[in-house]
């Protein structure tokens, strides 16, 4: 439809501010009454990550923030309550660190066959909420199967690094845009919001960006 503002949005599986921001994205979408259409593009946050993650998220988090592993949890803990205010139930308790490359390559496989949101919000859930291990090709292939795609072709696709450079493409265009963090958000090709703004935010960018298209058709 002519009227349809394309939302590009950069994040990464993994990133707990990205889902907050998703939900929030998608409330302020329903509060604007804008269609859009939403393509989602890769971003790995932790591209150093083992492919085998042998300690828990807290302890990987104390490294990472320089802390000890009970602020990590104190800090896990916030997230979590910042999440189910966003309507989210985060469990780091289950949940099992991985690498995402492998899930970002998913991710454009279901785009490929109209699919992509759908899996975007399977590989969130399952990451922060199931305490699915998004980083294993078996069970990236279960999670596909469960939104209705081929688990067989998706295995073939992952071992063959079918998606890779889409991959890549896709963190080259983000460094081209300067982005720096995700979640980031690029409205009608023109404007950026950063971050998980609030409801209230997304729904002005996106009023405004209908108008201008109005005007400009």
């Amino acid at each position: 439809m002519s009227d349809t503002i394309k939302v590009d949005i950069w994040s990464d599986i993994a990133c707990p501010f990205c889902y907050i921001g998703k939900r929030k994205f998608e409330a302020g979408v329903a509060a604007s009454g804008v269609p859009v259409e939403v393509v989602y593009h890769s971003y790995e946050l932790a591209p150093d990550t083992p492919e085998d993650v042998t300690e828990s998220h807290a302890q990987l988090l104390a490294k990472k923030m320089r802390v000890s592993v009970p602020q990590a949890r104190l800090m896990e803990q916030q997230l979590t309550d910042t999440a189910r205010s966003a309507g989210l139930e985060f469990d780091y308790e289950q949940l099992k660190p991985a690498r995402t490359l492998k899930a970002h390559q998913v991710l454009h496989y279901a785009k490929m066959h109209g699919k992509q949101v759908e899996m975007k919000e399977r590989l969130m859930r399952a990451y922060f909420t199931d305490g699915r291990d998004i980083g294993k090709l078996d069970e990236l292939a279960e999670l596909a199967a469960e939104i209705g795609l081929d688990r067989d072709d998706l295995v073939r696709v992952l071992e063959t690094g079918r998606y890779l450079e889409e991959v890549q493409a896709d963190i080259r265009q983000a460094q081209a845009y300067g982005i720096r963090g995700v979640p980031f958000f690029v409205i009608d090709g023109k404007y950026g919001v950063s971050g998980a703004q609030e409801p209230a935010a997304f729904a002005q960018a996106l009023t405004q960006a209908r108008d201008e298209k109005a005007v400009a058709s």
